[in-house]
């Protein structure tokens, strides 16, 4: 089958709403034009729309029948830090940020949507289009939430999607249970005693301390977690010192723990602050540990994920639904669904081959400047969202 015939009437209109917030991206917080342009399309179909959630979020309501039933469907709004290599014509005008994880499709899918609700209304409730600030910094979900999002737009259920250029273009990609891991932010400073390079034994070298913890964290996904439950502990920084003879003072290490449940995180972060503590005072150092939960795991209500895997299978048949296995990158949705039931699911970007000429060298992935979003999805997304609120609300 194919999508909803209306929604994909509208593709080529919608293709061009895409392609300018891809030409104009704003960072986490800093929304306002993008947040303008939403507020003025709902407006314009006819919703009730509410402004200044966590800032530049905002907020449509489509009521209609007698049934207080509620649906929300999110999209993220924010572009990245990143300066775009592309130079087709809708290539990003704002040097150093660029929409190079695809929320300008998402924003579109869910407005696509939107339009088509608004002009069908074969729906008995309400469905409120939720269109959030800075998720790319892991803050924009729990902002909301604080300012009252769920108090003021109570909802039964809510759902997103994410585009996935690892999967075939238009294949959906559901899991039933954690479908993106936690993000988990990391620093220690370890501080020892500056001495000269020549007499070390002067000193207490914090670096070569936090080589020995560096090296020692690594058992704990090796030898105190168990094998299968999956985690990643990356260390992407190690800073000390300013030249190339004199010992420092301190050391610093930060990096990233990835998991799937919120007991792993508990289990490394206790390990870590243990080993880091210990191993440094046995070389005479003292070490600080700083461990930031940044977003939590995206854990799906599989009752919600049956039913986006029912709609899927009655507009694009079972072999476009396929089983995601869990994937290391994390998403701040899963903020929201601690508060609700909900799922989120992926669409299958491609490979690249959708990208026009003069496209960037570099693959069409998540968070590369070569990235963009492949249009021909856009009725893909925005069927199913549309069919989910029918049958949600029904």
């Amino acid at each position: 089958m194919n999508p909803i015939k209306r929604i994909e009437e509208l593709k080529g209109e919608f293709t061009l709403i895409r392609r300018d917030f891809h030409k104009h991206p704003e960072i986490g917080h800093q929304e306002w034009e993008t947040s303008r342009k939403v507020t003025q399309y709902l407006s314009k179909w006819g919703y009730e729309v509410h402004t200044g959630i966590a800032g530049t979020g905002v907020i449509g309501l489509l009521k209609h029948g007698n049934s207080s039933k509620r649906l929300s469907i999110r999209a993220d709004m924010d572009a990245l830090p990143i300066e775009e290599v592309n130079t087709f014509d809708h290539a990003s005008i704002c040097k150093g940020s660029m929409h190079a994880c695809g929320h300008d499709g998402h924003m579109t899918m869910a407005l696509l949507a939107a339009r088509y609700l608004s002009e069908t209304k074969l729906f008995n409730g309400t469905v409120q289009f939720v269109f959030q600030p800075c998720e790319e910094q892991d803050g924009g979900a729990s902002d909301m939430i604080s300012d009252g999002l769920f108090e003021q737009f109570p909802t039964d259920c809510i759902i997103a999607c994410h585009n996935w250029p690892e999967l075939p273009e238009g294949k959906i990609g559901l899991n039933r249970q954690t479908i993106m891991a936690s993000c988990n932010a990391f620093k220690i400073v370890i501080r020892g005693r500056g001495a000269h390079g020549a007499m070390p034994n002067n000193g207490i070298d914090p670096l070569f301390v936090a080589i020995q913890v560096a090296n020692a964290l690594q058992g704990v996904i090796t030898r105190i977690k168990r094998p299968i439950d999956p985690a990643v502990l990356s260390i992407c920084k190690l800073v000390a010192g300013e030249t190339y003879n004199v010992i420092a003072d301190t050391a610093e290490i930060e990096g990233t723990v990835r998991t799937f449940s919120e007991e792993v995180t508990d289990l490394i972060e206790e390990n870590m602050r243990k080993i880091a503590v210990q191993v440094a005072s046995a070389f005479g150092a003292t070490a600080e540990v700083n461990f930031i939960r940044q977003v939590p795991p995206v854990t799906n209500s599989p009752d919600c994920v049956s039913q986006i895997q029912a709609v899927a299978t009655e507009l694009f048949g079972q072999e476009a639904v396929l089983t995601q296995e869990p994937v290391m990158p994390s998403e701040d949705f899963g903020v929201f669904l601690k508060h609700c039931p909900g799922a989120l699911f992926f669409i299958g970007n491609g490979n690249g081959q959708h990208r026009q000429t003069g496209h960037g060298p570099g693959p069409c992935a998540l968070h590369n400047p070569s990235y963009d979003f492949n249009d021909a999805i856009l009725p893909i997304g925005a069927s199913i969202f549309a069919r989910f609120a029918e049958r949600y609300l029904s």
